[in-house]
Protein backbone atom coordinates (compact mmCIF):
# COMPACT_ATOMS: atom_id res chain seq x y z
CA UNK A 1 0.00 0.00 0.00
CA UNK A 2 1.33 3.44 -0.91
CA UNK A 3 0.56 5.99 1.78
CA UNK A 4 1.10 9.51 0.55
CA UNK A 5 1.28 12.67 2.59
CA UNK A 6 -2.04 14.49 2.79
CA UNK A 7 -0.68 17.15 5.17
CA UNK A 8 0.46 20.01 2.90
CA UNK A 9 4.25 20.24 2.60
CA UNK A 10 5.34 23.87 2.28
CA UNK A 11 7.04 24.75 -1.00
CA UNK A 12 9.45 27.09 0.82
CA UNK A 13 11.40 26.75 4.06
CA UNK A 14 13.81 29.30 5.53
CA UNK A 15 16.77 28.93 7.83
CA UNK A 16 19.24 31.48 9.10
CA UNK A 17 21.27 31.51 5.86
CA UNK A 18 19.22 29.47 3.39
CA UNK A 19 15.97 29.34 1.50
CA UNK A 20 14.76 25.89 0.51
CA UNK A 21 12.35 26.15 -2.45
CA UNK A 22 10.46 23.41 -4.26
CA UNK A 23 12.41 22.48 -7.39
CA UNK A 24 10.96 23.77 -10.66
CA UNK A 25 11.72 23.23 -14.34
CA UNK A 26 13.32 26.69 -14.40
CA UNK A 27 16.08 25.41 -12.10
CA UNK A 28 17.51 23.01 -14.71
CA UNK A 29 20.57 24.98 -15.82
CA UNK A 30 21.57 25.99 -12.30
CA UNK A 31 21.24 22.39 -11.10
CA UNK A 32 23.25 21.05 -14.03
CA UNK A 33 26.14 23.49 -13.69
CA UNK A 34 26.18 23.70 -9.87
CA UNK A 35 26.34 19.99 -9.05
CA UNK A 36 24.51 17.46 -11.27
CA UNK A 37 27.22 17.41 -13.98
CA UNK A 38 30.16 17.37 -11.54
CA UNK A 39 31.62 13.89 -10.84
CA UNK A 40 33.11 15.08 -7.54
CA UNK A 41 29.57 15.92 -6.38
CA UNK A 42 27.80 12.85 -7.72
CA UNK A 43 30.26 10.18 -6.58
CA UNK A 44 28.07 9.15 -3.62
CA UNK A 45 24.56 9.65 -5.04
CA UNK A 46 22.20 6.96 -6.30
CA UNK A 47 21.71 8.53 -9.75
CA UNK A 48 24.15 8.91 -12.67
CA UNK A 49 26.06 12.13 -13.24
CA UNK A 50 24.08 14.24 -15.70
CA UNK A 51 25.70 14.40 -19.13
CA UNK A 52 23.40 17.11 -20.53
CA UNK A 53 20.74 19.61 -19.53
CA UNK A 54 18.25 17.10 -20.95
CA UNK A 55 19.19 14.68 -18.13
CA UNK A 56 18.49 17.41 -15.60
CA UNK A 57 15.17 18.31 -17.23
CA UNK A 58 14.12 14.64 -17.16
CA UNK A 59 15.09 14.46 -13.49
CA UNK A 60 12.98 17.56 -12.74
CA UNK A 61 9.97 16.10 -14.57
CA UNK A 62 10.16 12.97 -12.37
CA UNK A 63 10.74 15.00 -9.21
CA UNK A 64 7.83 17.37 -9.86
CA UNK A 65 5.55 14.40 -10.60
CA UNK A 66 6.73 12.76 -7.34
CA UNK A 67 5.89 15.89 -5.33
CA UNK A 68 2.42 16.00 -6.86
CA UNK A 69 1.95 12.32 -5.91
CA UNK A 70 3.10 12.93 -2.32
CA UNK A 71 6.16 10.71 -2.67
CA UNK A 72 9.22 12.88 -3.47
CA UNK A 73 9.72 16.31 -1.93
CA UNK A 74 12.82 17.96 -3.41
CA UNK A 75 13.97 21.48 -2.63
CA UNK A 76 16.62 23.69 -4.17
CA UNK A 77 19.01 25.12 -1.59
CA UNK A 78 19.60 28.82 -2.15
CA UNK A 79 21.67 31.34 -0.24
CA UNK A 80 19.43 33.96 1.34
CA UNK A 81 22.01 36.67 0.70
CA UNK A 82 22.31 36.15 -3.08
CA UNK A 83 19.49 33.74 -4.03
CA UNK A 84 22.18 31.62 -5.69
CA UNK A 85 21.42 27.89 -6.00
CA UNK A 86 24.09 25.91 -4.15
CA UNK A 87 22.51 22.45 -4.02
CA UNK A 88 19.35 20.53 -3.31
CA UNK A 89 17.84 18.44 -0.55
CA UNK A 90 14.65 16.64 0.16
CA UNK A 91 13.01 13.45 1.26
CA UNK A 92 11.30 10.45 -0.23
CA UNK A 93 8.10 9.28 1.43
CA UNK A 94 7.74 5.52 1.59
CA UNK A 95 4.39 5.01 3.34
CA UNK A 96 5.35 7.22 6.29
CA UNK A 97 9.06 6.41 6.29
CA UNK A 98 11.01 9.48 5.17
CA UNK A 99 14.47 9.14 3.66
CA UNK A 100 16.49 12.36 3.62
CA UNK A 101 19.09 13.26 0.99
CA UNK A 102 21.13 16.29 -0.04
CA UNK A 103 23.83 17.42 -2.44
CA UNK A 104 25.87 20.63 -2.66
CA UNK A 105 28.09 22.14 -5.31
CA UNK A 106 31.79 21.92 -4.37
CA UNK A 107 32.18 25.68 -3.86
CA UNK A 108 29.89 25.39 -0.83
CA UNK A 109 31.26 22.31 0.91
CA UNK A 110 32.45 22.56 4.51
CA UNK A 111 30.42 25.63 5.45
CA UNK A 112 27.58 23.96 7.35
CA UNK A 113 24.95 24.43 4.64
CA UNK A 114 24.10 20.72 4.30
CA UNK A 115 23.64 20.45 8.07
CA UNK A 116 21.46 23.56 8.16
CA UNK A 117 19.25 22.26 5.33
CA UNK A 118 19.00 18.79 6.89
CA UNK A 119 17.95 20.25 10.25
CA UNK A 120 15.21 22.22 8.45
CA UNK A 121 13.96 19.02 6.78
CA UNK A 122 13.97 17.12 10.08
CA UNK A 123 12.06 19.94 11.76
CA UNK A 124 9.45 19.77 8.99
CA UNK A 125 9.21 15.98 9.12
CA UNK A 126 8.77 15.84 12.90
CA UNK A 127 5.62 17.94 12.49
CA UNK A 128 4.19 15.97 9.56
CA UNK A 129 1.57 13.58 10.99
CA UNK A 130 2.01 10.83 8.39
CA UNK A 131 5.75 10.47 9.05
CA UNK A 132 6.68 7.91 11.69
CA UNK A 133 10.32 7.21 10.70
CA UNK A 134 13.08 9.56 9.53
CA UNK A 135 16.23 8.03 8.14
CA UNK A 136 19.04 8.21 5.64
CA UNK A 137 22.00 6.16 4.47
CA UNK A 138 25.43 6.99 3.13
CA UNK A 139 28.19 5.06 1.43
CA UNK A 140 30.51 3.86 4.18
CA UNK A 141 33.33 5.92 2.61
CA UNK A 142 31.28 9.13 2.57
CA UNK A 143 32.59 10.50 5.86
CA UNK A 144 31.52 14.10 5.17
CA UNK A 145 27.85 13.16 4.76
CA UNK A 146 27.97 10.94 7.84
CA UNK A 147 29.21 13.97 9.84
CA UNK A 148 26.37 16.11 8.43
CA UNK A 149 23.75 13.59 9.55
CA UNK A 150 25.26 13.28 13.03
CA UNK A 151 25.41 17.08 13.43
CA UNK A 152 21.75 17.23 12.38
CA UNK A 153 20.82 14.88 15.23
CA UNK A 154 20.61 11.59 13.38
CA UNK A 155 22.08 8.44 14.92
CA UNK A 156 24.00 5.72 13.11
CA UNK A 157 22.16 2.40 13.42
CA UNK A 158 24.09 -0.22 11.52
CA UNK A 159 26.31 -0.99 8.57
CA UNK A 160 24.44 -2.66 5.72
CA UNK A 161 26.70 -4.86 3.61
CA UNK A 162 26.40 -4.37 -0.17
CA UNK A 163 23.27 -2.27 0.43
CA UNK A 164 23.07 0.17 -2.46
CA UNK A 165 24.63 0.52 -5.89
CA UNK A 166 26.14 3.89 -6.72
CA UNK A 167 26.15 4.34 -10.52
CA UNK A 168 29.13 6.69 -10.43
CA UNK A 169 31.23 4.03 -8.63
CA UNK A 170 30.94 1.02 -10.97
CA UNK A 171 27.27 0.51 -9.97
CA UNK A 172 28.20 -2.41 -7.68
CA UNK A 173 26.27 -2.45 -4.36
CA UNK A 174 28.40 -0.84 -1.66
CA UNK A 175 28.44 -1.02 2.11
CA UNK A 176 26.35 1.76 3.65
CA UNK A 177 25.85 3.31 7.06
CA UNK A 178 22.17 3.52 8.02
CA UNK A 179 20.96 6.50 10.10
CA UNK A 180 17.77 7.16 12.01
CA UNK A 181 16.42 10.28 13.67
CA UNK A 182 15.19 9.43 17.18
CA UNK A 183 11.50 10.29 17.32
CA UNK A 184 9.90 10.26 20.73
CA UNK A 185 6.39 8.91 21.20
CA UNK A 186 4.84 12.40 21.03
CA UNK A 187 6.19 12.98 17.50
CA UNK A 188 6.05 9.41 16.18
Amino acid sequence: MIRTISHPIPERLETTRLVLCRLQHEDAEEIFYTYASKPECTRFVTWPTHQSIRDTRNYLTRTIRGWNQGLDFSFGIRLKSTHRLIGSCGFLNDAGKAQIGYILGPLHWGQGYATEATIALIRLLTTTPEIYHIGSFVDLDNHASARVLIKAGMQPETVLKEWSPFPNQSNHPRDCLLFKFPLNSSTA
